[in-house]
């Protein structure tokens, strides 16, 4: 296992883990503009046997990570790696300065849920109708790094 910032090569791969993902995956277009441009985006990939089976990305903006998206394929699910790069990203965005960070999930994605919690996630807050293909709301929620 062996973790790396992303780079353009990836997001063959990328975008497929994303569409494998996602109901409402991002376009290419989105994670193009995320590594060229946004001065705040930090994209981590995780590599197993030799491809990429995950992937998260974040903006860390002052002392704070806000987690845009984290995805693992689903060939690879159900080996822990999902915790595994959630370990890394926070260690990471600490490294970097972050204080703090926060993310939305699902509030029917239990899985998820239940990750960031024993991650020391604590729920915040709710974003009413957050996800645009079936207006399901979001649980914003936050953990301290320092």
């Amino acid at each position: 296992m062996n973790f790396r910032m992303m780079k353009w090569e990836d997001l063959d791969e990328v975008m497929e883990i994303e569409r494998a993902s996602f109901t409402l995956p991002w376009k290419r277009e989105a994670y193009e503009n995320e590594l060229l441009h946004n001065q705040y985006a930090r994209y981590i990939v995780l590599e197993h046997e030799g491809h990429i089976a995950g992937y998260c990305g974040m903006w860390l903006v002052i002392d704070e990570a806000h987690i845009t998206n984290v995805a693992i394929s689903p060939s690879y699910r159900g080996k822990k790696l999902g915790d595994a790069i959630m370990r890394y990203a926070l260690q990471f965005a600490y490294q970097h300065g972050a204080a703090t960070a926060t993310l939305e999930v699902r509030i029917s994605n239990m899985v998820a849920r239940n990750l960031y919690k024993k991650l020391g996630f604590l729920e915040g807050g709710i974003r009413k109708h957050y996800y645009q293909d079936n207006g399901e709301d979001a649980i914003v929620m936050w953990v301290k790094l320092r």
